[in-house]
């Protein structure tokens, strides 16, 4: 009996497995049984001379989807582990480093997202700059792949392990806030301050400023930077890619620790760095500072509108757009929110349109009559504002409830969440088609939007593997649908590896190879979060992202139970 081998592959809408037999030309289905024989350790690049010969016939791609192993080489497992001792003599204290395995998991994988997960080698606290740059060196010397980490609140495998090994560097304790200008509108924070906090502490110490981007809660600036986030204030005051950093503090691959600008609100000296690091997702560097613009903090209305259909309401939110009035808009649909009971005061089951609508008292009574104006003549058919500062803020949080609300309909579903972004115009058309869609596909979903950008989520509902796989398919036309009508794969979620494929189709051949010129010029060893945002050192052919091929292991492990994906498809054979 020959050796069995089992083979990995990211592809969307995660981890495909499947077990190859020596000689054979396909591939066996590997069961959850099988799969729980591969313990995290067993997860890696195999070495050249084993798959040398194990590869007669075939054409059996590495980790990065080529037919070649020389390079990006990462450690082997005895290297892994002496990249572990060192980083424990380098950060001694306790808890600095850790490698139990329910820490290892925990730091590899998310339960709010089902893209190819796997447990890290080991999880590292840094509490500093200087930290960071001792475990990046660590990473360097053994060439051991390493991770940033921060609120993990991200949803598209963002911070997932490696299959050779790797390192998770948790930046959550680097969290303080190290200086406020008020006078300049800025305050300089650590990568594992929560935009929340921030606000908060503002808003304790009397200081009438705040950071306006609001992502998820939980979310960290490191993450916000990595990610080119944004929120539902996005219509009046951007993304993280607009002028809200100053400046960040990276530490590169090399070792190097650069600060992208100083502190002035504009400069027009040499490239914009900064930006350059906003959205890459930890492939080009790890931020340990960062320099926030704040903005006022202004008087502010919540309102809401109901509407018979979203083509009616975001007609509404188009021309109020293009008046002087910028409220922020968010629709939200809320017969979920109502079936679970968790609203105080439930709505009648209809599109509906959030405003808040900020500036002086006079420029939000001139403002609120317009907004009222404008929705009436578009047919809403209810119209109210908060009377309270209570109630405006329960109105406006609402929203939030959209996710356990989806949960709540049906007890003991899981949700997959996605988000995609298209031109304003064209949304009543993607949020219809969608709809369609997924009652098509026998699939219960609760839909929310960011109107006055373009910025859609769906909340896809399923409770099994049969339609986990609907959802992951249904997921995947949601993509392609919105980048059809010139729209972008995600609005604010991030590309991590869920997104992955959409990226040529979405930017053009010539703008990723743009991406991967930088990619490696900047990191070219591959080891800044490898496999996220593209495989930016090569091509991965015939629609493969990554694969890994690895020994079957021997009875005796630990199980760790995967859900059973489709076969996957195999150039050629092992022999």
């Amino acid at each position: 009996m020959g050796t069995s081998y089992y083979i990995f592959q990211y592809r969307e809408p995660r981890l495909i497995p499947a077990r190859l037999e020596t000689g054979a030309t396909t591939t066996i289905h590997a069961t959850s049984g099988e799969l729980g024989e591969l313990s995290p350790a067993h997860l890696q690049r195999s070495g050249s001379e084993e798959l040398s010969s194990a590869s007669g016939a075939g054409d059996i791609t590495d980790v990065f989807g080529r037919s070649s192993f020389s390079t990006p080489t990462y450690g082997s497992p005895e290297e892994v582990q002496k990249a572990i001792e060192e980083l424990r003599d380098a950060l001694p204290g306790k808890n600095r480093v850790q490698t139990s395995p329910d820490s290892l998991r925990v730091h590899g994988s998310s339960d709010h997202s089902y893209h190819p997960s796997c447990p890290h080698s080991v999880v590292v606290m840094a509490y500093s700059t200087d930290d960071v740059v001792k475990v990046v060196n660590i990473s360097r010397k053994y060439k051991v792949p390493i991770i940033a980490l921060g609120g993990a609140t991200s949803i598209e495998g963002h911070f997932t392990g490696f299959p050779s090994g790797s390192i998770c560097l948790d930046l959550s304790a680097m969290n303080s806030i190290l200086e406020i200008n008020e006078a300049d509108g800025d305050l300089r924070c650590q990568p594992g301050a929560k935009w929340e906090d921030i606000n908060n502490t503002l808003k304790d110490r009397g200081i009438p400023l705040f950071f306006p981007l609001d992502p998820g809660p939980g979310a960290t600036i490191g993450g916000m930077i990595g990610t080119g986030c944004s929120g539902t204030n996005a219509v009046r005051y951007g993304t993280a890619k607009a002028e809200w950093f100053l400046n960040i503090t990276v530490v590169l691959p090399s070792g190097k620790v650069i600060k992208t600008r100083r502190r002035a609100r504009k400069s027009s000296a040499g490239f914009d760095t900064t930006k350059l690091f906003i959205g890459a997702e930890g492939t080009l560097g790890i931020v340990t500072e960062a320099t926030l613009r704040l903005a006022p903090r202004v008087p502010t209305k919540v309102a809401m509108a109901q509407f018979p259909d979203v083509e009616k309401a975001v007609s509404a939110v188009q021309q109020i757009l293009n008046t002087p009035h910028g409220p922020h808009i968010l629709l939200s649909v809320m017969a979920a929110i109502n079936t679970a009971g968790l609203v105080d005061a439930p709505y009648p089951v209809q599109d509906t349109l959030f405003f808040k609508i900020q500036g002086s008292p006079e420029s939000i009574r001139d403002t609120s009559n317009v907004v009222q104006e404008i929705v009436q003549r578009h047919g809403s058919t209810r119209f109210e504002f908060a009377a309270t500062e209570e109630e405006a803020g329960e109105m406006w949080e609402n929203r939030k409830y959209a996710l356990f609300s989806t949960l709540a309909t049906q007890p003991g579903s899981k949700v997959w969440t996605t988000d995609v972004c298209v031109p304003v115009s064209r949304l009543p058309q993607l949020v219809y088609e969608t709809k369609e869609d997924l009652a098509k596909a026998g699939l219960k979903s609760t839909i929310v939007g960011h109107v006055g950008d373009g910025n859609f989520h769906a909340l896809i509902l399923f409770k099994d593997e049969e339609e986990l796989r609907s959802a992951g398919e249904a997921v995947h036309r949601l993509v392609h649908r919105a980048i059809q009508m010139d729209g972008t794969c995600t609005g604010e979620h991030g590309v991590g590896v869920g997104k992955t494929e959409y990226l040529v189709e979405e930017l053009g051949e010539d703008t990723v190879e743009l991406m991967k010129t930088v990619k490696n010029a900047i990191d070219p060893l591959n080891l800044f979060n490898p496999g996220k945002v593209r495989d930016l050192i090569s091509n991965c052919s015939d629609g493969v992202d990554c694969v890994a091929v690895v020994p079957r292991k021997q009875q005796g492990q630990d199980t760790n139970d995967l859900i059973d994906p489709p076969m996957l498809r195999v150039r050629g054979q092992l022999t």
